[in-house]
Formats: structure tokens, sequence, C-alpha cells
């Protein structure tokens, strides 16, 4: 198969397309022959060894990759709900690792069969896994209940994305979101069901005290300090990220304490790994937000010779949605 691999941890250069030897899937596991596979920024982190010293990380030589779209190329020992030929979207069991490759293997309680719509593989790969894990943090982490509001950071960015869709499904009141004043001009273009978009250099004043029960943040920096002027008692900071790259952010616990806030982090191969009996009812719940128009996003395409340029992208913070690879 043709894969591409982290050659060593380092900045876009180190991905090579090499010829691998194909894989065949285990007990409970499918092949799946890919046609797209989305890039994501987990993906630079992996890349760039962030993660390396973490118990179970990849380390070089490895595929990157977390989510697939594509048809059942083999079934192992024990699956009986997906068959050869159908086309399906996979999301991440939590290794992080696979999704740039011709074939992918995937756990197939991961796996969703999307045979039956007439989604674009493109849309599919971009969206469907992003919400089903958007699923799990507002039902499962912030227990999002009917009618309350919701802050999302990073708005445009591939899983901020996901959220406001599945909000609105759950009935959030309203759903704001934020970013960095270089992309006001795409957010006012968005179809994504956003109530309100404003700039996160502008924060808290662009919001006028208004005040959200939950805050999603996949940026961390300043954004997450501004955010906790944006809450309320028994509002929920989901940290879910940190594309804004301080890794030194700290939160005062009695400023949680006075306010009555809650902050939980959110890393959803972990959290789905321990709780995989979440993981169909969200991949179900993400295949109706996403039927229903609630998760049009823009999307770049790049063959994988071309991974190179799809990471300098990722790392230009230049994109207003996803990069897909195609083989």
């Amino acid at each position: 198969m043709k894969a591409i691999q982290v050659t060593q941890f380092g900045g876009p250069d180190v991905l090579a397309l090499n010829d691998l030897a194909d894989p065949t899937p285990g007990p409970g596991e499918i092949t799946i022959d890919v046609s797209h596979a989305a890039v994501g920024l987990v993906d630079i982190y992996f890349r760039q060894g962030a993660f390396k010293d973490l118990p179970g990380m990849a380390h070089p030589p490895f595929v990157p990759g977390l989510e697939v779209v594509g048809r059942v190329r083999e079934v192992g020992a024990g699956v009986t709900d997906l068959r050869v030929g159908e086309r399906v979207v996979s999301m991440s069991d939590g290794s992080g690792t696979g999704g740039y490759a011709s074939i992918f293997v995937a756990k197939a309680a991961f796996v969703l069969s999307i045979e039956a719509s007439d989604i674009d593989s493109a849309l599919a790969v971009s969206v469907i896994p992003n919400a089903a894990m958007a699923y799990v943090a507002l039902t499962s982490v912030a227990r999002l209940q009917l009618g309350e509001s919701v802050l999302v950071h990073g708005a445009l960015g591939g899983f901020s994305a996901a959220f406001p869709g599945i909000a609105k499904q759950l009935g959030a009141s309203r759903v704001v979101g934020t970013v960095r004043a270089s992309k006001l001009e795409a957010a006012a273009n968005t179809l994504l069901p956003y109530d309100h978009i404003v700039d996160s250099g502008q924060l808290p004043d662009a919001l006028n005290n208004e005040r959200f029960d939950v805050v999603i943040d996949p940026v961390g920096g300043v954004v997450r300090s501004h955010s906790f002027s944006l809450m309320q008692p028994g509002s929920r900071l989901i940290v879910a990220g940190n594309a804004s790259g301080d890794w030194s952010h700290q939160v005062k616990t009695n400023d949680l304490w006075l306010g009555s806030m809650t902050v939980t982090g959110y890393n959803a191969g972990a959290y789905l790994r321990k709780n995989p009996q979440l993981v169909q009812p969200a991949l179900r719940a993400a295949l109706i937000s996403v039927e229903a128009g609630l998760g049009e996003i823009v999307i770049d395409t790049l063959t994988f010779d071309k991974a190179v340029q799809a990471h300098e992208l990722m790392e230009s913070r230049a994109l207003n949605g996803r990069i897909v690879l195609v083989p």
C-alpha cells in the first residue's frame, strides 16, 4: 500500500510517501480501502513529537492520520455488521495513527456505514468524526441542557466547526463563535449555524457582558483566560486543545471556587477509548447533523504526494476549514 510516514520528529519535510506491506485485520477489526483521509492539527503535534514522552504515543517511523472514508476491504473475526465493499467512515480509536494510507486498519466499533447516505466523502471524513466527538463532549462531558448557550473558540477550525450543528441539534438556545481578526471575513460567509461570531482579540468586550453555560476551548492561552469572564455560576469550560501553542497556561483554582465554575479536559481519543459504548450513538447523531446541513465547511483536497504542503498549510493557520488527502 501507499502510505505517508513520519520518518523522524520534525517539520513538514519529515513526511515521506512510501510503499508498505498491506495490513490485514485482526479480531474486531476491518481494513478500509481509503478514498479520503482528513488532516488535523493533532497530526502536526504527533509529527513534531509534542507528545512523544507520553505512554503509548507513536514514534517514527509511523503513519499519521485519525479519520478516513473508504470502502471495506476485509473484515476480521467477529465483525458481523459491516460487509466488504460497504462505504464507511472511521474515527480514531485513540491511537491517532494510520490514516494517511491507501489501506487503513480500523476497530469496527469506531466505524459507521454511510452506504445508504449520499453525503460527499470529503465532507463525511471532514465533519462526521469531529461531530461525533463534539456530541460526546456536549452530552457526556459538558452535559448540555435544553435551552443553554454555548461559546466556541476557534469557530472555523476543524474540531470547533462541528460544535454549532451538534449544539443546535441538542437544543442549545444560542451558539456564538470567536475567531482571529484575519478570519472575520470568512466567518461572515460561513454556512455553519452560529448565531454570532466575534473577534477573539476583542474579548471579553466584544460580547457585551454576555455569559455562557458552556465554553468549548481548543485554542488556549489568552483566549482561555478571557473565557472565565464570559462564564457564570454553573458554567462549564471544556478544554479541548491548545491551538495557541501556549503550553504554560495556568488556571487559578480559587477563581473556579468563587465563580462556581467547572473546567474539564476533553481528549476525545482517551475518553472514547475508555467509553467505547458512546461511539456508535455519537457517530449516528453526527451523520444526522451533517445530512441536515449543519456541518457545511470549506474543504481543501490534496493528493498524498502533497502531504508536506498540507502540513505547511495547517501550520500557517490560514485555513478556514479542513484539508483532506486523497491517494
